[in-house]
């Protein structure tokens, strides 16, 4: 049966940028061999041979630029499904048009046919997959894959827990799990915290 859409994978592609732990923004997919890394890494999350991803998957520059565009999509969308909160700090001022970032999405995610095939083992009840209907590159299973399953976040109803975490120096994005949580994780919710106090002890006495 195929893969349910992992959103983790999602918001894992869009995590690739990152604070560098110095005021800026790294990039963990500055190269063909940060893409095949993260590829490979992920590679069970992907509805495809996990084994060949995992071991014969290598990247390329064109390979490379397709990820990159659309994980910009990916990070403007997640920006517009944060609204009216403002969305990460790592791209706010350059954040894609959101119909631009919907053809790259949509076209990612076309880039790959596939057709229902009901399968229906002996003694089992039948259940409906969908297989591409060619075999295309890994890169095009790549693209398909990711735009896929930010597809499903997006338009599932997780989107209403996706949060951009606003502690100084994050750029991340996350689903909230319980009411409470206003950060990522413990440490930017100290770090929150911290910088809350001291701009407290900054501010004049009031008369």
């Amino acid at each position: 049966m195929s893969r349910m859409p992992d959103h983790s994978l999602v918001l894992d592609l869009a995590l690739t940028v990152r604070h560098d732990g110095r005021g800026g923004v790294a990039d963990d997919l500055s190269g063909p061999e940060g893409l095949t890394a993260w590829v490979r890494e992920h590679a069970t999350a992907f509805d495809a041979d996990p084994r060949a991803l995992a071991h014969t998957f290598t990247a390329d520059g064109e390979t490379l630029a397709a990820v990159r565009a659309l994980r910009a999509a990916v990070r403007a969308l997640l920006a517009r499904a944060v609204r009216p909160e403002p969305p990460s700090r790592a791209d706010a001022e350059r954040l894609l048009p959101a119909s631009t970032a919907l053809d790259l999405l949509n076209s990612a995610a076309a880039a790959v046919p596939t057709a229902p095939r009901l399968e229906w083992p002996e003694g089992s009840e039948p259940y409906t997959v969908h297989r591409g209907t060619r075999a295309p590159d890994a890169a095009t299973v790549l693209g398909a894959a990711l735009a896929r399953a930010a597809m499903a976040l997006l338009s599932g109803p997780d989107r209403d827990r996706l949060r951009a975490c606003h502690a100084p120096r994050c750029v991340r994005y996350f689903l909230k799990e319980h009411p409470r949580q206003e950060w990522c994780g413990p440490s930017c919710g100290n770090r929150a915290r911290v910088a809350r106090h001291q701009r407290r002890r900054r501010l004049p006495a009031q008369p």
